[in-house]
This record gives structure tokens, C-alpha cells and sequence, in this order.
């Protein structure tokens, strides 16, 4: 037979062929396949197409033979990546407001080749009936860079933050001051990348969402703080926080009805301290930072969850609900 004008490459071009044009679902037979390397300037017949298959079962690859009909039909079965967890790779990036439509875009484009051709139009068709709000800071991707960087050479950086204003326009804190801090971990919590980091000038542990951070560099001086971090929990910071909003931190007791028992559990697990009151409802004891977000929280369970203490946090909350009286003409 005349060898093709890309013989060599034989191989890599099956490999190619069963991985976009072949699942558990499509198979090709050899006529099929033969096409197909025809098509890549390769030619084959069906007795050396055996001897190649069984060298890529020998490779690895899990190369399936069924009769259907009078014919014999060749798939690649399992992948590194099957579908369904490529599905919830591709509503990770596209559900993550920190990756830009752009970036997730490109993102999703990759994870789609980890699959077949007929894979990635549901890969595709995902994407779309997904859509979420996206950050607008195109340079996320290479901070998050910027900052595993920082960490694993154990060095400080230094960085703008901002916000947006009424009229979207982004506004620096500080009149533009640059934070400087020691960066510790990346942490991922309500849907935002957050960094995790030490701040001198304050002496505590702050976090900074990642999408909100400008023009990051790495400093030559060392990290400080690890004695701070050597008993933080990840955990157990993000449960305290309400949408990664600060506050004081305390210890809250609430009196919770008996079905909203999953709830508390859900968002403070199962470790805290909880025990039966009275009419169908249960007492229990948790750390939060008392912030606005959390106080929202308690009003948005409607009446289920009623704070007992502090007092200081108890008289809070009736303030907010004098105000919302006065605003709704209560």
C-alpha cells in the first residue's frame, strides 16, 4: 500500500480521531476511521488499523469493540475527564464571578476539548442556559497568578483596592494609597476569590476580594503574621463572615424554630452548641462577626430566629426595624 504523506504520524492522528469523533455514545467503524485518516494525508488498511488499536489499548487508551449489526464499532471509552465532571468543571468557571465572560469563555473552550465533539455541544449548550453576573477586571486571571507567587516565594505585595460608585465608575480606597500585606491563602467563598493576608498596620487577619484588586506586585521583603495563622481555620472564618462582610466578632445566642434546624447547621455546621427549648424550637450558641450582612440574615429567615444575646446586638436590630417601619410607612 502507498505509504500516505504524513505515515508517521499514524498514530497520533488515531489518537486524535478517537478522541473528537468518538464516546460511549459514537463509535466509527474501520471504513469510518479509514476516511478519516485519509483525510490527514494517512493511509491504513484493516489489518495493520488491529495491530494499531491493540498497541493503543497497550498505550492506555480504553479502545471499545461492539457489533452493531453487521458491523464492528470502535469508541473510546473511558477519559481522564468523564462528562458529567466536565459539566461541573464548565458551571464552576461560568458560575465563578471572578472570571471574566472573556476568560471564562476561553476557559470553557479548553474544557471542551478534554471531551468529544458531540460532548462539547452539551458542554456549549450548558454554558448558555448558565449565564451569570461576571466581574468586569479582566487582569483577575493573572492576580490570582500573582498571588500564588507571592505565597509559595514567601514574599509581601503590595496592591490598589476599589469599589464602584453610583455612577459605575471605579473609585480607589485610600485616594489611591497603596495596601501593602503578607499574603497567606486564597480563599473561596459566596461565589468570590478572596485573598487571605496579614496586615501590619492593623496587627489582624483581613481579606480582600481578588476581582477588587489593581495593580499587584510582589516585594522582596518576607511575609509576616504566620504566628497569627498557625491555628486559623478557613472554616470557620468564612462561617462567622456574612458575604465576606466584616464586623466585631462575638458570640451569639439564638432561639431557632425546630425546622430551621438544617439552616443553622448548614451555615455554622455541626460543632456548635445547641440544645431543645420550648415550643418547637431549640437554643443555640454561635461565633459570627456582627455585621449588617448577618443581622440581614437573621431578618431574612422571617421571623424563625430571634437573637437573645447580646443585648447590645438585640438593641441593633430593633433600630433596623424602626427604620424599615419608617421607610415602608409602618
Amino acid at each position: 500500500m502507498r505509504k500516505g504523506e504524513n505515515q508517521k504520524l499514524k498514530m497520533l492522528y488515531l489518537l486524535k480521531i478517537f478522541s473528537e469523533e468518538t464516546d460511549e455514545a459514537h463509535g466509527l467503524s474501520l471504513k469510518e476511521i479509514t476516511a478519516l485518516l485519509e483525510g490527514y494525508g494517512v493511509n491504513a488498511d484493516r489489518k495493520t488499523l488491529y495491530q494499531d488499536f491493540e498497541e493503543l489499548r497497550h498505550y492506555g487508551l480504553d479502545i471499545i469493540a461492539q457489533n452493531v449489526g453487521k458491523s464492528c464499532i470502535y469508541s473510546l471509552g473511558s477519559r481522564r475527564f468523564e462528562l458529567p465532571e466536565l459539566k461541573l468543571l464548565v458551571d464552576s468557571v461560568q458560575s465563578a464571578k471572578f472570571i471574566t465572560d472573556k476568560k471564562s469563555d476561553e476557559l470553557i473552550r479548553k474544557l471542551e476539548n478534554l471531551g468529544s465533539r458531540h460532548e462539547a455541544k452539551k458542554l456549549h449548550r450548558q454554558v448558555i442556559i448558565t449565564g451569570r453576573v461576571k466581574t468586569a477586571n479582566e487582569k483577575i486571571y493573572y492576580n490570582v497568578d500573582t498571588l500564588h507567587e507571592a505565597i509559595a516565594e514567601n514574599r509581601q505585595i503590595r496592591f490598589q483596592y476599589f469599589n464602584w460608585n453610583e455612577k459605575k465608575e471605579l473609585v480607589l480606597r485610600r485616594g489611591g494609597e497603596y495596601y501593602r500585606v503578607s499574603p497567606w491563602m486564597l480563599m473561596w467563598d459566596d461565589e468570590n476569590y478572596y485573598l487571605v493576608a496579614y496586615d501590619e498596620d492593623s496587627a489582624s487577619i483581613r481579606h480582600y476580594r481578588v476581582d477588587k484588586m489593581l495593580n499587584i506586585s510582589v516585594l522582596e521583603e518576607k511575609r509576616i503574621g504566620q504566628e497569627n495563622f498557625k491555628a486559623f481555620d478557613s472554616a470557620k472564618y468564612a462561617s462567622r463572615l456574612f458575604g465576606m462582610f466584616g464586623g466585631e466578632e462575638m458570640k451569639v445566642r439564638l432561639e431557632v424554630k425546630n425546622e430551621l434546624a438544617g439552616v443553622i447547621i448548614d451555615r455554622f455546621g455541626k460543632d456548635i452548641f445547641m440544645v431543645p427549648g420550648k415550643n418547637g424550637s431549640f437554643r443555640a450558641e454561635v461565633s459570627v462577626n456582627a455585621s449588617p450582612q448577618f443581622l440581614g440574615w437573621i431578618i431574612g429567615l422571617g421571623g424563625g430566629v430571634r437573637i437573645l444575646s447580646p443585648d447590645s446586638l438585640r438593641e441593633e436590630m430593633k433600630a433596623i426595624g424602626r427604620r424599615l417601619l419608617e421607610t415602608y410607612g409602618g
